[in-house]
């Protein structure tokens, strides 16, 4: 079977699963192109709240294929910088997209799988699943954003620990550190995750693309920059309709449906 982003749906949740039998989900250019895709067309679409990104057959990704990377050194150099260009659009439009993206994790996620795990804003992870920047151990640096991820999230100490010394991270440790959002049963991280979803769905969605926008801004942003932008964001979705739908809604003690 050929290497593939299959796209359903489940509610008012896109599913994007990875599926590469042969190679352990490992992702490709035609992948990364498939992932910018259909984030593209769901952003458009009112009946599509929130995105989960999974893999096939229990296993979330293994990350980049080596065989292409070794037959891309007899390439050019800038014919491997297009493809990590391609993966890049790819983690900066989850990360800029204005709805809620999950991962679940399940297996292992290596490599660029871990990547593309740390561009969503949740993941979900069995317990027993693993996490491993393995660039290091091929004679590599990191791509799909692994440094910054890492390097905005956690101490200089356990980011360097983490891509230099390549060793297998569980999904427990990665919880108490605070990169894994929800642990579930192994087996169950999907359920885990369109629960998660779910949950999102019913939020008004205006209100957590502001979320989502400030958040991305915050670390960059001095003080009274952000103070400003977080004023803006406020009375924008203050006089959007769905603010009034929210705050009727809890003062009358009602289930609030938003549009």
């Amino acid at each position: 079977m050929p290497a593939e982003l299959q796209s359903t749906s489940q509610g008012q949740t896109l599913i994007l699963t990875l599926r590469n039998p042969e190679r352990r989900n490992a992702i490709d250019p035609v992948m990364y192109a498939a992932g910018v895709e259909a984030l593209g067309v769901a952003e458009s679409s009112p009946d599509i709240r929130s995105v989960v990104i999974t893999g096939a057959d229990g296993m979330f990704c293994s990350g980049g294929n080596l065989q292409r990377l070794l037959a891309n050194r007899q390439e050019a150099p800038q014919v491997q910088a297009q493809s990590i260009e391609g993966l890049h659009n790819w983690i900066e439009t989850i990360r800029t997209y204005p709805k809620p993206v999950i991962a679940a994790v399940e297996g292992a996620a290596a490599g660029a799988g871990f990547s593309l795990a740390l561009a969503c804003d949740f993941i979900v992870a069995a317990r027993n699943a693993v996490f491993v920047m393995a660039y290091s151990n091929v004679a590599l640096s990191p791509d799909g954003g692994a440094s910054w991820s890492l390097a905005h999230a956690l101490p200089r100490q356990i980011a360097t620990e983490i891509l230099m010394c390549g060793d297998r991270i569980s999904a427990e440790r990665l919880h108490t550190l605070g990169l894994v959002n929800r642990l579930a049963e192994a087996g169950n991280a999907l359920d885990a995750a369109l629960a998660l979803a779910e949950q999102l769905n019913a939020r008004a969605p205006n209100a957590l693309a502001s979320i989502k926008e400030l958040l991305n801004e915050a670390p960059h942003a001095q003080l009274t920059h952000h103070l400003g932008h977080e004023r803006d964001h406020f009375v924008k979705n203050l006089h959007h309709a769905n603010g009034g739908a929210g705050i009727s809604a809890f003062l009358e003690k009602r289930v609030p449906r938003y549009e």
